[in-house]
């Protein structure tokens, strides 16, 4: 738990993912077509992976892990809780608050 907390503090948009997964592609997407750039950690390319994915999966509270999204160093979700605010229009203000976009 405390690696994650830790990565997730050290950017302004982290996304915990696996390079296999095909929804973490599409978040990881997202942010870069709207201009930022998220610190992204592939759990499966990390010798310590198994025991953040396990971390992360807790704190989402299901068995799915990735894509685990911290904006502002605070869990914000995953695939669903991400594209429902980009579709809201509720994402990028949350991403400039967080300094991670500028427009």
């Amino acid at each position: 738990m405390d690696a994650v907390t830790k990565l997730a503090s050290q950017h302004a948009v982290v996304v915990f993912s696996k390079s296999s997964c095909c929804m973490s592609h599409t978040i990881n997407r997202l942010f870069i077509d709207l201009g930022v750039n998220p610190s992204v950690h592939e759990l499966d390319e990390d010798p310590r992976g198994r025991e953040m994915e396990r971390a992360l999966a807790k704190l989402l509270g299901r068995n799915q892990a990735v894509p685990a999204v911290f904006i502002g160093g605070k869990l914000v979700g995953s695939t669903d809780k991400i594209m429902s605010l980009h579709m809201s229009g509720n994402l990028a203000p949350m991403l400039r608050n967080a300094g991670a976009m500028w427009l």
